[in-house]
């Protein structure tokens, strides 16, 4: 079997989706997709792009489909210092330093650290992490756990998390080795519970509180942008909204 039909049949399957669904979803014959699947018939570029939209695929399995089937690679992957990335860059830096005192911080699909805001980096100096570090491995790592007052907790949730990105990236093993060590630290029986459970952070003498929202950039035709996510943190109780408000000035 070629590796095209290989990875084709895998995204399918991973996304649990029948030849007849994947037909439909991409507006063409199920008998079409059949061909494809046996190499009876040859996928064009265009219908590697309509494929990719009905699979819902990350741009660099589009590409890694179009190289396959021999086609160039249709998505680059800049570097984020790249001339052409001059105002990604600016919309980065521009939503953390505006989010600060809060913190803040961008990374990739395998959670390394792209880009933090001071007060982010000031946080997370605490266990030895930067711009360039990886929170994947400070999470599974035993130098996180005792400054994370709830860690059970953080841990199952950050396990769901892993899950959901492996999945739709088609596995990535890191990603899945990581969600498996920790959804096996016991949670703990918190009730009631909130409406988000927060990283309650140990320091000093106190704690801070904090959940997280993600953000992504909504139109990317870029491998880097595709994979990039940014963490805005804030306060989850008064306390720690006055905290970080103190340590800023």
């Amino acid at each position: 079997m070629s590796p095209f039909l290989q990875v084709f049949k895998a995204w399918r399957r991973a996304r649990r989706l029948s030849q007849l669904e994947l037909a439909l979803k991409a507006n063409v014959s199920a008998r079409h997709i059949s061909f494809l699947e046996t190499g009876r018939a040859r996928p064009s570029a265009e219908m590697i792009e309509r494929l990719g939209d009905a699979l819902e695929l990350p741009l660099a399995a589009r590409n890694q489909l179009l190289g396959h089937a021999g086609f160039a690679a249709r998505y680059p992957a800049r570097r984020l210092d790249a001339e052409e990335m001059a105002p990604i860059r600016a919309a980065i830096e521009h939503t953390l330093e505006r989010h600060a005192p809060y913190p803040a911080l961008a990374v990739d699909r395998l959670w390394t650290v792209i880009r933090m805001n001071a007060p982010a980096a000031a946080l997370f100096a605490e266990v030895g992490a930067r711009e360039g570090s990886s929170l994947l491995e400070l999470m599974v790592s035993e130098r996180l756990r005792p400054y994370i007052e709830n860690w059970p907790d953080v841990a199952r949730h950050a396990a769901q998390r892993l899950r959901t990105e492996s999945a739709a990236q088609g596995g990535i093993a890191l990603l899945d080795e990581a969600a498996e060590k920790l959804g096996r630290v016991a949670a703990t029986n918190r009730d009631p519970l909130g409406p988000v459970v927060p990283t309650i952070w140990r320091r000093g003498t106190g704690t801070l509180s904090l959940f997280a929202t993600l953000a992504q950039f909504g139109t990317p035709e870029d491998v880097t942008l595709d994979d990039l996510k940014i963490e805005l943190y804030f306060p989850a109780d008064e306390e720690t909204k006055r905290a970080l408000h103190a340590l800023s000035t």
